[in-house]
């Protein structure tokens, strides 16, 4: 029993009521709507031995960066184990397995080289794309996509989600130009693609195009925002572009509608959340009560030490509410986690750790002790995932702990270094006054 797709690709164990449903889930993860876990429910359901659901089942999980969600992974890969019938799928169950016991940096090799030979294979291609994001690889968040371009072609089921793919790689690299081009494009085949969306938008926050940007971003938000599960992290990049401009009234009424209105015990809602708010913060904005709320919803989860870039954002919420009870308990399990054999103990080690305890010590008012933690850990940031543009709170943090240090030598080198790197931001500007006037005094 098994079902060719369009592409060629087979899919044992499946027969038509359970691909249509399967399909269906690879489609909605393409675009980040609906319910792409009820759909693959409904493919398993109608054929219990259908392999490649069960590995996207488990695929859908071991992204979700949750240590709840991984005991479902790994029940996942138990599933697909045995039902495994050609070496494409195998190659997937391996991935997955991988994937499910935290060598994200195996699964991401595994799926390259699945792609390779099926450069047709969306899945591959997509899962391998999110791992690139989760473990910071800008180069093969490009070029995972740029080998397969050549086979696909417009018309295609799912050629709006490649152009998406290899849109988002491009802006990682630097390549702002095509990488809005090849964005606009998949917006222009598919309005629903977040994933795209979103790319153009990483690229009117790099190059600083804050109201090209807004105009971006709300000229059609039904499209990126309806059932779709990365619209808080959209949300978050037009809360951005506000932020930027100065615009804190708008941003915290973004804060309380979309963004975290509906206060989200997801990490990856509420890293987002604690990231605009750790901006405000660091601006010496007044939030109000705001951090409360999301630190309540952070301190189940401090001490789950399964992912060091989480850590960081929960750190930010419990310096921002006081809370020194969650904070040693996510210290401790970040301790533990470096003991650990799994790709995340690399994460925490090199960068988690010492970023997590730099926010420590900044709320704490020991600016010069976050200075001495961060500042070295800048240039391998990368190592723990995310994007550039979430990355740059890590900047942000160590140009406000300097001017704050009182350190004007410090100060004005890396108030320079951000102008040129963002020579049209208001930001830049304030950033470079203070360190001038920190000089002058």
């Amino acid at each position: 029993m098994a079902v060719r797709d369009p592409f060629g690709l087979m899919f044992s164990g499946a027969t038509e009521a359970g691909f249509s449903p399967y399909s269906q889930a690879v489609h909605e993860l393409q675009c980040f709507v609906g319910d792409p876990v009820g759909s693959v429910d409904r493919a398993i359901s109608a054929d219990p031995g259908f392999v490649m659901a069960h590995v996207f089942k488990g695929y859908l999980f071991g992204l979700a960066t949750e240590r709840e969600a991984t005991a479902v992974a790994q029940a996942c890969h138990a599933a697909a184990l045995p039902l495994a019938a050609t070496p494409r799928e195998q190659a997937h169950v391996a991935a997955l397995g991988h994937l499910a016991a935290g060598r994200w940096h195996d699964a991401a090799r595994l799926l390259e080289d699945i792609a390779i030979d099926n450069p047709l294979d969306a899945v591959a291609l997509q899962v391998g794309h999110q791992i690139d994001f989760f473990t910071g690889n800008a180069r093969m968040l490009r070029d995972r996509i740029g080998r397969a371009l050549p086979s696909w072609q417009s018309g295609m089921p799912g050629y709006h989600a490649i152009l998406g793919m290899q849109a988002f790689g491009l802006e990682e690299m630097g390549d702002y130009i095509r990488a809005e081009s090849f964005g606009r494009q998949a917006i222009e085949i598919e309005p629903r693609d977040g994933w795209a969306q979103h790319a153009v938008a990483h690229v009117m926050e790099m190059q600083s195009r804050q109201r090209d940007g807004i105009a971006w971003m709300r000229a059609n938000p039904e499209a990126w925002t309806k059932e779709s599960f990365l619209q808080v992290h959209n949300w978050w990049h037009l809360a951005l572009f506000h932020y930027h401009l100065g615009e804190t009234d708008e941003v915290l009424k973004l804060y309380d509608g979309p963004i975290y209105g509906e206060r989200s015990t997801l990490a990856l809602n509420m890293v987002d959340a604690s990231a605009i708010l750790w901006r405000l913060y660091l601006g010496g904005a007044d939030v109000g009560d705001r951090w409360a709320a999301l630190a309540a919803n952070w301190a189940p989860k401090a001490g789950a030490g399964n992912y060091a870039f989480n850590d960081a954002h929960a750190m930010m919420a419990f310096v921002g509410t006081g809370l020194e009870g969650p904070a040693k308990i996510l210290l401790e399990a970040q301790h533990e986690a470096m003991r650990g054999s799994d790709d995340n103990a690399a994460f925490t080690r090199d960068v988690g750790q010492p970023l997590t305890e730099g926010i420590k010590a900044f709320g704490e008012g020991n600016y010069s002790e976050a200075v001495r933690l961060i500042r070295p850990i800048r240039a391998i940031a990368h190592r723990f995932g995310g994007s550039h543009a979430q990355r740059d709170v890590i900047d942000l943090t160590l140009i406000e702990a300097a001017l704050r240090a009182g350190d004007p030598a410090l100060a004005r080198a890396l108030t320079a270094e951000r102008a040129l790197a963002r020579p049209d931001s208001p930001l830049s500007a304030l950033f470079s006054q203070r360190a001038a006037n920190l000089s002058e005094n």
